[in-house]
């Protein structure tokens, strides 16, 4: 595996960072973590313009024909930068769900419109357990006609009060085990008998309830096969962790940045906080953490986009970066001393998200147990 980037993937990148930096600063943040949509129209539409949206899709539907470790470079640029907007929703989550599983008319109708930017996708999972495993799917599809009926309670779906088709994944069987009987459906957000509910959480990100009362869809609807939808969900699971990790790292960087920006400057007893042994000790151990935060998550990326078995190196990345994104921005707190903690300063805005991505598609034990039982299995 060879780390580093390609020229394309360096010029992606710096352009990225130039155009964030200019249309994205945290007063922009901060602006959208109080408005109800969560984004502005306008960046999202510039991202589009600029063909973010398309990178990991083939040109046939508007896209780049790249793969994820070009998509990779933008979410760590993302994750940097904090850019509020719908793009792991609907490009990691439901398009690429979409390219994998979805019949020709299918990708012909939605990949189109996630590459412009026109429609947003996200994916519906987890629900009461907060469990990614098939045993906690408990919504229900049953025939109804020609069609199905949908009934059930989705948690924790981003970004699903803008998107325009939600991917739910239903239970279609209730005998055999639980991988068995899964059907993932292309759910219309404004179907009759669907309800969108916020859920507030401490990262200010737009997650939200989806309840589910009769939903008929017809069954054209389903996504792959019937009953064989958890092989399907369980690959975009692992897209959505290994994307996660890349935007943990953008963050850890972005804390380690502005931590070793802060102690050259901020001046105690006559000299820079930063000429102190103590406080390069700190920023030396949170140099580490973000390098092996870049190791471990790059690999799995790498991993996902040669098309291999990546399950063991995902749970590993994910069970790393949580730790070490949590222990990078608790250094700097301490480097920054009590300004740190205070709502003014940009720090508390990637530590309360650095909380939230570290439960996110499970947490530190989880990915620990997943990753010794893959060793454990050879």
């Amino acid at each position: 595996m060879d780390l580093g980037l390609t020229e394309i993937q360096q010029m992606l990148k710096s352009s990225a960072q130039e155009f964030l930096a200019r249309e994205c600063p945290t007063t922009l943040v901060r602006e959208m973590e109080e408005d109800e949509r969560g984004y502005p129209d306008e960046l999202w539409r510039q991202m589009s313009g600029l063909g973010w949206a398309g990178v990991p899709f083939p040109e046939q539907y508007g896209g780049t024909g790249g793969d994820f470790l070009d998509l990779a470079v933008l979410l760590e640029e993302i994750g940097r930068s904090l850019a509020p907007s719908p793009y792991f929703s609907s490009v990691v989550l439901g398009g690429l769900t979409v390219l994998d599983a979805g019949s020709d008319a299918q990708k012909d109708d939605l990949l189109s419109r996630v590459c412009d930017g026109s429609g947003i996708l996200t994916l519906a999972i987890t629900e009461a357990s907060a469990t990614f495993e098939a045993w906690g799917v408990e919504t229900t599809a049953t025939t109804d006609g020609n069609g199905f009926a949908l009934n059930g309670t989705k948690l924790f779906v981003p970004d699903a009060h803008v998107a325009d088709v939600i991917i739910v994944a239903a239970r279609t069987n209730q005998s055999g085990p639980p991988e068995a009987g899964i059907t993932l459906f292309l759910v219309p957000a404004r179907m009759e008998g669907l309800e969108v509910t916020p859920i507030r959480t401490i990262g200010s990100e737009r997650q939200f309830e989806v309840s589910l009362n009769n939903v008929r869809l017809p069954s054209s609807a389903v996504l792959g096969e019937v009953n064989g939808g958890w092989a399907i969900a369980d690959r975009a699971i692992q897209r959505a962790i290994a994307g996660q990790c890349i935007t943990m790292l953008g963050g850890a960087t972005a804390v380690l940045d502005m931590t070793v920006e802060y102690v050259k400057q901020r001046t105690q007893f006559g000299r820079p906080v930063g000429s102190f042994q103590a406080v390069q000790h700190h920023c030396a151990q949170m140099a580490t953490d973000v390098e092996g935060c870049r190791g471990v998550s790059y690999q799995a990326a790498w991993m996902l986009a040669e098309g291999l078995p990546a399950q063991r190196e995902i749970s590993i990345a994910k069970a790393w970066i949580s730790q070490a994104y949590r222990r990078v921005c608790a250094t700097a707190h301490q480097c920054h001393g009590a300004i740190g903690f205070t709502k003014e300063h940009d720090l508390q805005l990637y530590t309360r998200r650095a909380k939230v991505q570290e439960l996110g598609y499970g947490d530190v034990n989880y990915h620990k147990e997943l990753a010794m039982a893959s060793i454990a299995g050879e």
